[in-house]
Protein backbone atom coordinates (compact mmCIF):
# COMPACT_ATOMS: atom_id res chain seq x y z
CA UNK A 1 0.00 0.00 0.00
CA UNK A 2 2.74 2.14 0.57
CA UNK A 3 4.54 1.58 -2.40
CA UNK A 4 1.42 2.53 -4.49
CA UNK A 5 0.97 5.80 -2.77
CA UNK A 6 4.24 6.97 -3.62
CA UNK A 7 3.74 6.07 -7.28
CA UNK A 8 0.43 7.74 -7.15
CA UNK A 9 2.30 11.15 -5.46
CA UNK A 10 4.66 11.27 -7.87
CA UNK A 11 2.23 11.01 -10.99
CA UNK A 12 0.05 13.79 -9.53
CA UNK A 13 3.28 15.59 -9.16
CA UNK A 14 4.13 15.22 -12.79
CA UNK A 15 0.80 16.16 -13.87
CA UNK A 16 0.92 19.26 -11.85
CA UNK A 17 4.34 20.51 -14.05
CA UNK A 18 3.04 19.65 -17.19
CA UNK A 19 0.00 21.55 -16.29
CA UNK A 20 2.43 24.96 -15.45
CA UNK A 21 4.41 24.29 -18.36
CA UNK A 22 1.49 24.29 -20.71
CA UNK A 23 0.25 27.83 -19.58
CA UNK A 24 3.39 29.70 -20.15
CA UNK A 25 2.74 30.68 -23.82
CA UNK A 26 -0.11 32.35 -23.30
CA UNK A 27 0.93 34.99 -20.27
CA UNK A 28 3.91 35.51 -23.23
CA UNK A 29 1.22 36.73 -26.11
CA UNK A 30 -0.12 38.92 -23.47
CA UNK A 31 3.47 40.20 -22.62
CA UNK A 32 4.39 40.77 -25.71
CA UNK A 33 1.33 43.18 -26.85
CA UNK A 34 1.69 45.21 -24.18
CA UNK A 35 5.67 45.94 -24.61
CA UNK A 36 6.49 49.43 -24.26
CA UNK A 37 9.21 48.65 -26.99
CA UNK A 38 6.79 47.39 -29.44
CA UNK A 39 4.50 50.36 -29.24
CA UNK A 40 7.73 52.54 -29.65
CA UNK A 41 8.40 51.14 -33.16
CA UNK A 42 4.74 51.54 -33.91
CA UNK A 43 5.17 55.50 -33.40
CA UNK A 44 8.59 55.35 -35.30
CA UNK A 45 6.68 54.10 -38.30
CA UNK A 46 3.60 56.52 -38.08
CA UNK A 47 5.82 59.46 -38.17
CA UNK A 48 7.71 58.90 -41.38
CA UNK A 49 4.57 59.99 -43.32
CA UNK A 50 4.39 63.08 -41.31
CA UNK A 51 8.29 64.33 -41.59
CA UNK A 52 6.98 63.70 -45.71
CA UNK A 53 4.21 66.01 -45.63
CA UNK A 54 5.65 68.62 -43.89
CA UNK A 55 9.07 68.69 -46.30
CA UNK A 56 6.09 68.72 -49.14
CA UNK A 57 4.33 71.65 -47.21
CA UNK A 58 7.89 73.35 -47.32
CA UNK A 59 8.08 72.82 -51.04
CA UNK A 60 4.95 74.28 -51.83
CA UNK A 61 5.19 77.16 -49.82
CA UNK A 62 8.47 78.57 -51.60
CA UNK A 63 6.93 77.88 -54.67
CA UNK A 64 3.95 79.79 -54.08
CA UNK A 65 6.43 82.62 -52.97
CA UNK A 66 7.95 82.74 -56.22
CA UNK A 67 4.97 82.85 -57.82
CA UNK A 68 3.61 85.91 -56.02
CA UNK A 69 7.17 87.51 -56.40
CA UNK A 70 6.73 86.84 -60.06
CA UNK A 71 3.40 88.77 -60.04
CA UNK A 72 4.56 91.39 -58.20
CA UNK A 73 6.82 92.50 -60.85
CA UNK A 74 4.40 92.77 -63.29
CA UNK A 75 2.05 95.34 -61.70
CA UNK A 76 -1.50 96.58 -63.75
CA UNK A 77 -2.47 100.52 -63.38
CA UNK A 78 -5.79 102.10 -64.49
CA UNK A 79 -5.59 105.69 -64.66
CA UNK A 80 -8.88 107.71 -66.06
CA UNK A 81 -10.60 110.94 -66.02
CA UNK A 82 -14.50 110.60 -66.07
CA UNK A 83 -16.12 113.84 -66.66
CA UNK A 84 -19.90 112.13 -65.99
CA UNK A 85 -19.29 108.65 -64.35
CA UNK A 86 -19.16 106.68 -67.34
CA UNK A 87 -15.68 106.45 -67.74
CA UNK A 88 -14.97 105.54 -64.12
CA UNK A 89 -17.36 102.43 -64.15
CA UNK A 90 -15.64 100.77 -67.16
CA UNK A 91 -12.06 101.53 -65.52
CA UNK A 92 -13.54 100.09 -61.98
CA UNK A 93 -14.58 97.27 -64.32
CA UNK A 94 -11.45 96.85 -65.65
CA UNK A 95 -9.30 97.41 -62.82
CA UNK A 96 -11.94 94.18 -61.11
CA UNK A 97 -10.85 91.86 -63.97
CA UNK A 98 -7.09 92.65 -63.91
CA UNK A 99 -6.40 92.80 -59.95
CA UNK A 100 -5.45 95.89 -61.05
CA UNK A 101 -4.93 99.39 -58.98
CA UNK A 102 -6.82 102.65 -60.08
CA UNK A 103 -6.11 105.92 -60.06
CA UNK A 104 -8.44 108.69 -60.66
CA UNK A 105 -7.14 112.09 -62.49
CA UNK A 106 -8.90 115.25 -61.20
CA UNK A 107 -8.53 118.81 -62.64
CA UNK A 108 -7.50 121.20 -59.78
CA UNK A 109 -10.68 123.05 -60.99
CA UNK A 110 -13.20 120.73 -61.66
CA UNK A 111 -15.42 120.56 -64.86
CA UNK A 112 -19.66 121.51 -63.82
CA UNK A 113 -22.20 120.56 -65.90
CA UNK A 114 -22.50 124.03 -67.70
CA UNK A 115 -18.42 123.76 -67.89
CA UNK A 116 -19.21 120.39 -69.84
CA UNK A 117 -21.84 122.35 -71.97
CA UNK A 118 -20.09 121.83 -75.77
CA UNK A 119 -23.46 123.67 -77.36
CA UNK A 120 -22.55 126.34 -75.61
CA UNK A 121 -19.96 128.15 -77.41
CA UNK A 122 -18.75 130.21 -74.06
CA UNK A 123 -18.94 127.00 -71.96
CA UNK A 124 -15.16 126.22 -70.87
CA UNK A 125 -14.65 123.01 -72.85
CA UNK A 126 -15.63 125.28 -75.91
CA UNK A 127 -13.48 127.55 -75.31
CA UNK A 128 -10.95 125.14 -74.31
CA UNK A 129 -11.08 123.43 -77.79
CA UNK A 130 -10.83 126.77 -79.69
CA UNK A 131 -8.19 127.77 -78.14
CA UNK A 132 -5.70 124.86 -77.69
CA UNK A 133 -2.87 126.99 -75.60
CA UNK A 134 -5.61 126.73 -72.55
CA UNK A 135 -6.37 122.71 -72.89
CA UNK A 136 -3.27 122.08 -70.95
CA UNK A 137 -5.59 121.61 -67.53
CA UNK A 138 -4.05 121.94 -64.06
CA UNK A 139 -4.48 118.80 -62.20
CA UNK A 140 -4.89 118.57 -58.44
CA UNK A 141 -2.46 115.40 -58.67
CA UNK A 142 -0.49 113.92 -61.12
CA UNK A 143 1.93 112.07 -59.20
CA UNK A 144 1.19 108.06 -59.00
CA UNK A 145 2.64 106.57 -56.19
CA UNK A 146 5.03 103.69 -57.37
CA UNK A 147 4.86 104.09 -61.09
CA UNK A 148 7.80 103.15 -61.93
CA UNK A 149 6.42 99.27 -60.27
CA UNK A 150 3.65 99.23 -63.37
CA UNK A 151 4.31 97.37 -66.28
CA UNK A 152 1.31 98.13 -67.84
CA UNK A 153 -1.35 101.13 -67.80
CA UNK A 154 -4.65 101.38 -68.76
CA UNK A 155 -5.71 105.10 -69.84
CA UNK A 156 -9.40 105.93 -70.19
CA UNK A 157 -10.79 109.03 -70.97
CA UNK A 158 -14.42 110.54 -72.12
CA UNK A 159 -14.10 111.22 -76.12
CA UNK A 160 -14.44 115.54 -76.56
CA UNK A 161 -14.81 116.69 -80.23
CA UNK A 162 -12.84 113.43 -81.33
CA UNK A 163 -10.12 113.73 -78.98
CA UNK A 164 -9.35 112.10 -75.48
CA UNK A 165 -10.61 114.64 -72.28
CA UNK A 166 -8.62 117.48 -71.62
CA UNK A 167 -7.48 116.41 -68.34
CA UNK A 168 -5.86 113.52 -69.55
CA UNK A 169 -3.83 115.24 -72.64
CA UNK A 170 -2.39 117.10 -69.68
CA UNK A 171 -1.38 114.29 -68.09
CA UNK A 172 0.42 111.79 -70.65
CA UNK A 173 2.42 115.31 -71.79
CA UNK A 174 4.14 115.17 -68.05
CA UNK A 175 4.43 111.46 -67.60
CA UNK A 176 7.28 109.32 -68.39
CA UNK A 177 5.86 106.30 -70.12
CA UNK A 178 9.23 104.61 -70.86
CA UNK A 179 9.35 100.25 -70.36
CA UNK A 180 5.65 100.65 -69.86
CA UNK A 181 2.30 99.12 -72.07
CA UNK A 182 -0.29 101.32 -72.33
CA UNK A 183 -4.00 100.24 -73.35
CA UNK A 184 -6.38 103.18 -74.31
CA UNK A 185 -9.99 102.84 -73.81
CA UNK A 186 -13.14 105.35 -74.21
CA UNK A 187 -16.48 106.51 -73.44
CA UNK A 188 -18.90 108.40 -75.42
CA UNK A 189 -22.51 108.14 -76.25
CA UNK A 190 -22.07 107.88 -79.85
CA UNK A 191 -18.61 109.25 -81.26
CA UNK A 192 -15.87 106.49 -82.00
CA UNK A 193 -12.19 106.28 -80.46
CA UNK A 194 -11.30 108.20 -83.74
CA UNK A 195 -7.06 109.18 -83.38
CA UNK A 196 -7.99 109.68 -79.92
CA UNK A 197 -5.33 107.21 -78.55
CA UNK A 198 -2.90 107.70 -81.36
CA UNK A 199 -2.69 111.75 -80.72
CA UNK A 200 -2.00 110.88 -77.15
CA UNK A 201 0.79 108.58 -77.85
CA UNK A 202 2.52 111.43 -80.20
CA UNK A 203 2.22 113.48 -76.83
CA UNK A 204 3.77 111.08 -74.89
CA UNK A 205 6.14 110.23 -77.16
CA UNK A 206 7.10 107.22 -74.58
CA UNK A 207 5.36 103.85 -73.72
CA UNK A 208 3.82 101.17 -75.99
CA UNK A 209 1.09 102.41 -76.76
CA UNK A 210 -1.58 99.27 -78.34
CA UNK A 211 -5.10 99.80 -80.21
CA UNK A 212 -7.50 101.65 -78.11
CA UNK A 213 -11.22 100.20 -77.53
CA UNK A 214 -14.13 102.76 -77.38
CA UNK A 215 -16.91 101.56 -75.02
CA UNK A 216 -20.83 103.48 -75.13
CA UNK A 217 -21.93 105.16 -71.82
CA UNK A 218 -23.86 102.58 -70.63
CA UNK A 219 -21.66 99.49 -71.74
CA UNK A 220 -22.23 96.19 -70.51
CA UNK A 221 -19.73 94.55 -67.90
CA UNK A 222 -19.41 91.36 -69.97
CA UNK A 223 -18.50 93.41 -73.06
CA UNK A 224 -15.53 95.25 -71.04
CA UNK A 225 -14.58 91.86 -70.01
CA UNK A 226 -14.51 90.28 -72.72
CA UNK A 227 -12.74 92.99 -73.99
CA UNK A 228 -9.81 92.61 -71.29
CA UNK A 229 -9.75 88.35 -72.66
CA UNK A 230 -9.46 88.78 -75.97
CA UNK A 231 -6.12 91.54 -74.94
CA UNK A 232 -5.03 88.46 -72.79
CA UNK A 233 -5.42 86.08 -75.95
CA UNK A 234 -3.34 88.11 -78.04
CA UNK A 235 0.20 88.41 -75.70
Amino acid sequence: MVKRGIILFLACLVAGCMLTACGMPKETDTDNRDNPTSQKNVETESSTPQETVENWGEKTTENETSAVGKEGTEKTLVIYYSATGSTASVARMIAGAEGADIFELEPKEPYSSADLDWNDKNSRVSVEHDNPDNRRVELSSAAVSDWNSYTTVYIGYPIWWGSAAYPMETFVSITDFTGKTVIPFCTSASSGLGDSAEQLSKKAATGNWTEGKRFPSDVPEDDVLSWVNELHSKE
